[in-house]
This record gives C-alpha cells, sequence and structure tokens, in this order.
C-alpha cells in the first residue's frame, strides 16, 4: 500500500474502504423514508470517502477509518439536506415534540414519561409512537446539526461522531447536562449508536426492545437533548 517515498497510495486506500460505505448507507436507509435510494447514498458516500482520501493527515493522529467515516456519513447527509426530503408536516411536528418535551420538563422538573407527552399532544400513545417514528427521519441530522450550530466543522477535527464533536464544543457543560437528565435507556441507545456504532438491530437486542422501538427511543432522546439546549 505504501509506493516508493513511504507514503500510502490513494488508490488502495480507496479500494480497501469501500466496503465501509455501505455499511453506512445501509446504517443510514433503515431509519429513511423508501424513496431514499440506497444507491444514492452509496454514490453520495463514495464522493465523501474520496474526500477523505485527498484530505488525510496521518499527522492528526486519527486512524483513516475514523476519518473516512466522518467524512462519508457527511456526504450522505449533506446528499439528504440537498433535497430537503423531509414534508413539512413532519418538520412541524417534530418541532412541536420538542416544544412540548422542554415544556413538560421545566413543569415536571424531570424527563416527562412517554404517556405524559402523549397526554400533554392530546394523541393516543399509539399516535404519539407512530409521531416519533415520522420524527427520527427528520432528526437524522439533528446531533449533526447542532455541531454546525457550535462552530464545528466535521473535517475540522479527528473526532469519531458528532456526539463527540458537541462534547468539544463551547456547550459542552449544557450537553453533559442535558445527557445525564436522560432515561438510562436513552443514555445506552446514545452510547451504543454514536460510540460503539451499533446498528438499530443490535441496539435492540441489548435493550430488548424492537427495531422500531429503538427508532422511537432515539428520536425521543434528541427531542429531549434539542429541547434541554434550547432552554
Amino acid at each position: 500500500m505504501y509506493n516508493a517515498q513511504g507514503k500510502i497510495r490513494q488508490r488502495d486506500l480507496f479500494d480497501e474502504h469501500l466496503p465501509l460505505v455501505r455499511r453506512q448507507a445501509l446504517s443510514l436507509q433503515v431509519r429513511l423514508p423508501a424513496s431514499v435510494e440506497l444507491d444514492d447514498l452509496i454514490q453520495a458516500g463514495m464522493i465523501g470517502l474520496l474526500d477523505a482520501v485527498n484530505r488525510f493527515d496521518a499527522g492528526q493522529g486519527a486512524s483513516f477509518a475514523t476519518f473516512a467515516s466522518q467524512r462519508i456519513r457527511g456526504a450522505m447527509l449533506d446528499e439528504l439536506r440537498s433535497r430537503d426530503w423531509v414534508p413539512r408536516s413532519v418538520r412541524r411536528n417534530a418541532r412541536l415534540l420538542d416544544e412540548t418535551i422542554r415544556r413538560l420538563e421545566q413543569q415536571l422538573g424531570r424527563p416527562p414519561e412517554d404517556r405524559e407527552i402523549a397526554a400533554a399532544l392530546d394523541v393516543t400513545l399509539e399516535e404519539f409512537h407512530h409521531l416519533l417514528m415520522d420524527a427520527n427521519g427528520s432528526q437524522l441530522v439533528a446531533l449533526d446539526e447542532l455541531s454546525e450550530e457550535e462552530g464545528d466543522s466535521l473535517s475540522a477535527g479527528a473526532h469519531a461522531t458528532p456526539l463527540a464533536e458537541l462534547l468539544e464544543g463551547r456547550r459542552r457543560a449544557d450537553l453533559v447536562k442535558a445527557i445525564e437528565r436522560l432515561p438510562e435507556r436513552e443514555k445506552l441507545l446514545l452510547t451504543l449508536y454514536y460510540q460503539e456504532d451499533l446498528n438499530l438491530k443490535e441496539i435492540g437486542a441489548v435493550l430488548g426492545v424492537s427495531e422500531s422501538r429503538v427508532c422511537q427511543l432515539h428520536s425521543q432522546a434528541v427531542a429531549r437533548l434539542r429541547a434541554a439546549l434550547a432552554a
């Protein structure tokens, strides 16, 4: 993999890490509408991988796989953002969910339970869970967007995840406090997904719930964090 000058050949680096693109695409696709094609995510991810190959600096101390994962995911999310693929009604409901959770937390002094949020929204528990499923896609980039609000970029450092980037931002103390206030299961879910890189099925096995319930819990955890930081 090295040329005469001892440098890694870019083509070899690209070819070796191509499977990473498909894994990232599959991880995202399970949480997206059926209208989002896997091939489109893969194509965007390949652009991200090529960018990683061109930009990688081993002197920064991060492994190429870690750096490439960021660039691949970032390219896929950029593709999704450019399409504006989330319906306005879903965005509106996601904002309503954030606002409701924030208001309940202020009133109760603790994270509200599912039934309490559903009651505040004047919907059944089943309808609330459907709302969470719809909102999950719109919140897919939520942590990444929060990271951008802190002035960070995926290319600026060697952090492994958007969550890790946030922990290095100016509002680190606020985020740590918000995470600590999450229910234990939601804290574990964020750790498994953003730090351990487990997929939804694997997380479901750890938590003893279905993949759809993992999506709901993820959406709820992100909504709690956004509500806490907005407050």
